[in-house]
């Protein structure tokens, strides 16, 4: 039911209301990757140092 009601506010924005959820989770998705990749060459590049 949620989603059916989503998707109504989405096509009732028009080209806004699905490009502005695509833009969040693109960012999301991003900054998860950044995250994930600082924390495994932080730990890598710590290991090597010592």
């Amino acid at each position: 039911m949620y989603a059916n009601d989503c998707f109504t506010l989405m096509g009732s924005m028009g080209w806004m209301g699905w490009l502005m959820p695509l833009g969040v989770m693109l960012l999301l998705g991003l900054g998860i990757a950044a995250l994930s990749k600082y924390l495994f060459t932080s730990r890598r590049s710590r290991e090597d140092r010592s």
